[in-house]
Parts: structure tokens; C-alpha cells; sequence
């Protein structure tokens, strides 16, 4: 009986128990449904604004841009990732922080050059203040980074050292003294050259991520929570050849430096297809040295002078008003004509029509131009119309500018515009349509778009390749193309390019000497010019180098100032038996091209000794010793004379190197 009423006892007490479990469960449920619905009934937006926006915010995970490249797969700009080290004083543990924090203010000394006592009263402050995003540091290369993650404390991570880590992205250029300009730029703004044409390729789609308030001004990134992840851009595969935009480069610079000029530009491109495989345009700085930072040839229209008289003998001889019997008597060399002297620089008589190219006569070419067309200029204007010289061209890289020729409905028009614009004047046109028009006649008539891309890949996949895009199928009638392709070949040969024959290269081409703000007082200035191709038989590059305001008196004239930097630039990328070379580089009257053209010598530093680069060229050296860490500050251009520190010298990262660089 005992038992039973223990037993009864027992279960009264359990029950009460569970009884009032039920009646608590109950109240927090009926508590938790007058909690929603007096939420429901709640300003949902007034608590977001109070508190969740004003603590939380959604930021911007940027996307890696992608790389672009030169045609032979050479890494042109890429981007890179670098590191920005913030510290969280409210996660370090007090322990670890006392125990630790003299061995890690010993460890940044060493690393950043400064005192451990500085760092020490930095850390003390901020940790007493319980700083949670404290700026260390920023902008650290991977190495920097896997080397400071290492360091006591910073290797507890995030949650128990403090050590936070934001990645961004940084665009560098690994030609930076090759192609600067050419390259270019996007900074969200601005847009220039290679970089701005592609954009719309090499740009990701950015993600996003939430990041919480710290205090007034600072926001810590929440890393795990990731609302879009980002998606990198494209590779894109230029049409730049890097060996030909170098042997460019260097040409024209040696020339602008001889004459002491203030800019100048050289197109180089690929007869087939249309490709622009180098493209270079060099300024004079302040400090007297050549650099590439505009684009001359898209964004400034010039008055081509005698370039320009291919154009215009071209139609006539398309017109057949002109075949290889033609002659035009011009005299002395001097001819008023609509109250306009018009004269030559050299020379008189009777020319036929390959002298009056060859010889580049004003004269002649006005007379045979006004004579045609004189009464009906339209038909004459007609064909520049058709050889897209109205147009502005439909090209990527963005800054292009529109030619301005002088027609009949302009007020500027007289009786003596159509001489003018025959040879040269009264037209403005950018050098990368009078380029491609050079190009169709090598073209054998076929007048191609420039292109300046190759290709577009996407994780190792082309997603598009580049094909020739046809401008102009047909320019003018064969006999008329063939007739113009000897015309510029005699030039070479026997006129006014004569200068840069060889008997082991058949060039064409045509000289320009053109004066410009010739209507201001003062010395008269120049731009010399040089337009053609090689080899003249079977085309396989076509050149245009301009030279732009070059000392009168050290030389001005086309032939002289821009035809050698042609001769050079083909001579060292299709030269069959080179000329003006060294005896030993000949080997039973064959050229021993290693020796000609020098290659682009890999540097390395090993256990932290300088290496030797006297002697290297600097151009190829002074980016591979920036990309390995090292502030390099360089005089001269040409080849490197004087280096310090010296080789085997011990040097350390961010250590400045001095060359001195000499032709």
C-alpha cells in the first residue's frame, strides 16, 4: 500500500510538471504569434532603415579583368591581384596579444624598414580602443602577402589573430616602354587605345558582398556571404606583333632623336589581312625623352602632302586619262595657276607619268589633275569618296577622327582648290586611312579593314576568331593598280626614295614633305613622310611613317627623315640579304639574322644578388626588373652603360636600381 501511494505521489508530480511545461509552451506560442502579428502591423521599413541599412550594406566584389595579348600569345596589360592587410583589436585575445605582439612588431620592422617601437605604440593604442578594421597596410604582391600572413598573431586568421585580408584588382602593363599609348587605358571614365576598344570583352560582371559597420566611416567585408559571385572577362588576342612594334619602335625613336623632332608615327601592317601589326607614336617630354602616350595616328587629321598625289594619280589612271605614254611638261618647275604658284623643289622638262611620282612634282601632278577634272571635280572627288575618304572609319580603338576634304559646297572651295588637294593640301586625313588605302593598292586593288583584333578567348575556349573585312573589293582597274605599284617602285629606285634603295629589296613607296601652320609667322614647320610597301612584287607589309616638326636644320624632307626608318623596319622583319650590316654577319654571302636582330635577353635574380645587364638593352630590361619587384630610375635610351648597384651586390625588394643608357 505504501509503495502504491509513492507511486501515485510520483505521478501527480509528473503530470503537474508536464502541466506546466504545456502552459509555458502555450504562452511562448501565443507570444510568438502576437509578436508577428504586431510586426505585421508594424512601419517593416522604419526598423529596416533604423537598423539593417544603417549597419549593413551590399558593396561591389569587382571581377578580374581580362588579359589582353599580343598576336603571338605575349602578355600585353594583365591584372593582378593585391592585397590590403586590415587588423580586428577586439578579436585578438588579450593572451595572445601580450604574449605575442614583440615578436610581431620585430617581424614588420624587418619587412617594412620601420621602427618596432612605432608599431608597438600604434598597436597598443588601437587595441585599447578595440579598433576591429584597422588599416596596416596596402597594395602587397602575393609575395608580400604569403609573408606577412606568416607573421605571430596575423597566422591565428581572421576570427582568432584579426588579421583581415581585402583583395583587389590592379591593371599593369607589362610593355610599359613599348606601346604605353597604343595599349591604353579604362578607368570607368576615360577610355583610350587597345584597352578601351576591348573593354566591352575584357570586362567581368562584378558580384556583390555584404559588409557591416564598424564605426562612422569604415565598413568590414563579411567574406562568407556572398550575395552574386563575380565573373572575369575575356581574354583578347591583339593583332600587334611585339618583334615588329619593337624594330618600330626603335627606328623611328633613333630618327626623332638624330633630328631632334617633336613627334612621329609608323603603321605597319599585314597586306593579306588588314592586320595592324605594329603601331607606334612617339612625343617628345619636357625632360627631352620620347615616350608613347597619344595616338597620333587616329586622332589627328594632317595635309598628307605628296603622299597624297598616289590618290589623285591613282584616278586618273583608273579613269584611263593617264597610261604609261602620258607626259606633262612642267617647265622650270614653277606654274601659276588661279592666281596660285604651285612649284617643285627640284628638277623641269617633260616628265612621264612614273617621274612625276618618282620625282613627287607639283607641278606635274596639278596640271594632269586640273586639266581631267578642272570642269567636273565631282568625278575626281568621287573616287576618294569610293576609296572611303569621306568616311570616318569603323574601327574598335576609339578616338578616330573623320577626314575633312575640301568640296565644291564649301566656302573654302576657289578655282584653285582641286590643284591643292591633288598633292596634298586642302584635306586633312588621319594616317591610318591614308595607310589602308596604301594597303589596297598593295592589295593588289582590295582595300581591307584594319583590324586590331585577333581573338577572344574565354577559359582556354576561342569564342571569336577575326577574319579580313573587305572595305572596297575593287579600288580601280588592274592595269591601273599595276601602273601605280611601278610608278612607286621607280621612286624608290630612281626619285625621291632613292635614298633607301637596295638591290636586295623591292620597295614601293612614296616621300612626303609637307609644311603646316604655314600661314602663322615664324619658322617654317615640317612633317616628313613615308608611305609604302614590301616587297613591291609579292606584298607582305605595308609602312606609313611620319616625322613632325624635325630641325630644318638637320633635314626635313621625306626622303631623308622618314624613308630610313621604312628601310629599317623592312629590312629587319622581311629583308631577304640585309644592306649597311657588318661584314661578320655575313656567312658565304648569307646573313646571320641571330646576330641581327638582337633577342629580348631574360634577366633573374638569383638569392638576391644583381645581376649584370651592362651592355643589354634597356627597353627589354628595366620592365622585367620593375615586374620582379625593383624601383629602377634610368637616363638615355639604347643599351645600358652603367648599373647600380653593381653585380653580385645583395638587394632587397623595392630596392632602387640606376641605369645609365646610352645609343
Amino acid at each position: 500500500m505504501q509503495r502504491q501511494n509513492e507511486y501515485d505521489n510520483k505521478r501527480k508530480k509528473t503530470l503537474r510538471w508536464g502541466y506546466l511545461f504545456a502552459v509555458v509552451a502555450l504562452c511562448v506560442f501565443v507570444m510568438f504569434l502576437a509578436r508577428i502579428v504586431i510586426l505585421q502591423n508594424t512601419n517593416v521599413q522604419e526598423i529596416k532603415d533604423d537598423y539593417i541599412n544603417k549597419n549593413y550594406r551590399e558593396a561591389t566584389l569587382k571581377a578580374a579583368r581580362g588579359n589582353l595579348f599580343a598576336s603571338d600569345g605575349s602578355i600585353l596589360a594583365t591584372t593582378v591581384m593585391r592585397y590590403d592587410i586590415y587588423l580586428d583589436f577586439k578579436t585578438m585575445k588579450d593572451t595572445v596579444y601580450s604574449n605575442n605582439i614583440g615578436a610581431l612588431t620585430d617581424s614588420l620592422s624587418k619587412m617594412f624598414g620601420k621602427s618596432r617601437a612605432e608599431f608597438r605604440q600604434k598597436f597598443d593604442e588601437q587595441k585599447k580602443k578595440k579598433n576591429q578594421y584597422y588599416t596596416l597596410v596596402k597594395g602587397l604582391d602575393f609575395d608580400q602577402y604569403d609573408r606577412i600572413r606568416k607573421f605571430p598573431i596575423f597566422k591565428k586568421g581572421k576570427n582568432k589573430g584579426g588579421f583581415i585580408v581585402d583583395r583587389n584588382y590592379k591593371r599593369e602593363l607589362a610593355t610599359s616602354e613599348i606601346g604605353a599609348g597604343t595599349i591604353g587605358m579604362d578607368n570607368g571614365e576615360l577610355k583610350s587605345g587597345l584597352e578601351g576598344a576591348f573593354s566591352k570583352y575584357l570586362t567581368g560582371t562584378d558580384g556583390k558582398r555584404l559588409e557591416q559597420r564598424i564605426n562612422s566611416s569604415q565598413w568590414k567585408p563579411i567574406d562568407f556571404w556572398k550575395v552574386q559571385e563575380p565573373v572575369d572577362g575575356e581574354d583578347v588576342y591583339t593583332t600587334l606583333d611585339l618583334r615588329i612594334q619593337d624594330i618600330a619602335h626603335s627606328a623611328l625613336e633613333k630618327q626623332l632623336i638624330n633630328y631632334e623632332a617633336k613627334h612621329g608615327t609608323v603603321i605597319v601592317m599585314e597586306v593579306e589581312t588588314g592586320k595592324v601589326r605594329a603601331l607606334v607614336n612617339l612625343r617628345r617630354t619636357e625632360a627631352g625623352e620620347y615616350e608613347d602616350s597619344y595616338n597620333y595616328a587616329l586622332k589627328d587629321n594632317i595635309e598628307p602632302g605628296s603622299t597624297f598625289k598616289t590618290i589623285s594619280l591613282l584616278a586618273a589612271m583608273d579613269d584611263g586619262f593617264i597610261d604609261e605614254n602620258t607626259t606633262v611638261n612642267v617647265g622650270n618647275g614653277v606654274w601659276t595657276y588661279a592666281k596660285q604658284r604651285i612649284s617643285d623643289g627640284h628638277g623641269g622638262g617633260t616628265y612621264d607619268i612614273s617621274d612625276v611620282l618618282a620625282k613627287s612634282s607639283n607641278v606635274g601632278t596639278a596640271k594632269l589633275i586640273t586639266k581631267y577634272y578642272a570642269e567636273k571635280p565631282q568625278i575626281f572627288l568621287d573616287h576618294l569618296k569610293r576609296w572611303k575618304l569621306f568616311d570616318k572609319m569603323d574601327i574598335e580603338l576609339p578616338g578616330i577622327t573623320k577626314p575633312k576634304i575640301v568640296t565644291p559646297q564649301n566656302k573654302r572651295w576657289n578655282a584653285a582648290t582641286l590643284a591643292s588637294i591633288s598633292y596634298g593640301y586642302s584635306s586633312n586625313i588621319n594616317l591610318l586611312q591614308l595607310t589602308t588605302f596604301y594597303n589596297g593598292v598593295a592589295n593588289g586593288g582590295k582595300m581591307l579593314k584594319p583590324l586590331f583584333i585577333d581573338k577572344i578567348m574565354k577559359d582556354g575556349k576561342v569564342m571569336y576568331k577575326a577574319k579580313p573585312e573587305v572595305m572596297v573589293s575593287k579600288m580601280a582597274s588592274e592595269k591601273a593598280i599595276k601602273m601605280m605599284t611601278s610608278a612607286l617602285t621607280k621612286a624608290v629606285e630612281k626619285g625621291t626614295g632613292r635614298s633607301i634603295f637596295t638591290p636586295n629589296l623591292k620597295m614601293a613607296g612614296k616621300t612626303g614633305t609637307a609644311r603646316f601652320e604655314y600661314w602663322l609667322p615664324g619658322p617654317m614647320k615640317y612633317r616628313a613622310s613615308f608611305a609604302g610597301f614590301y616587297p613591291a612584287d609579292s606584298p607582305k607589309y605595308t609602312c606609313y611613317v611620319m616625322v613632325s616638326e624635325p630641325s630644318p636644320s638637320k633635314g626635313f624632307y621625306g626622303g631623308t627623315v622618314a624613308a630610313p626608318v621604312f628601310k629599317e623596319i623592312a629590312g629587319k622583319t622581311f629583308l631577304k640579304t640585309p644592306q649597311n650590316i657588318e661584314k661578320e654577319m655575313l656567312v658565304d654571302k648569307k646573313v646571320n639574322l641571330n646576330k641581327m636582330v638582337e633577342p629580348n635577353v631574360k634577366i633573374a635574380v638569383n638569392n638576391k644578388q644583381m645581376p649584370n645587364v651592362v651592355g643589354l638593352i634597356g627597353k627589354n630590361i628595366i620592365p622585367q626588373l620593375e615586374n620582379l619587384g625593383y624601383r629602377v630610375d634610368y637616363k638615355g635610351v639604347g643599351r645600358i652603360k652603367e648599373q647600380f648597384p653593381l653585380e653580385g651586390t645583395t638587394i632587397s625588394k623595392n630596392q632602387r636600381i640606376y641605369l645609365s643608357l646610352q645609343n
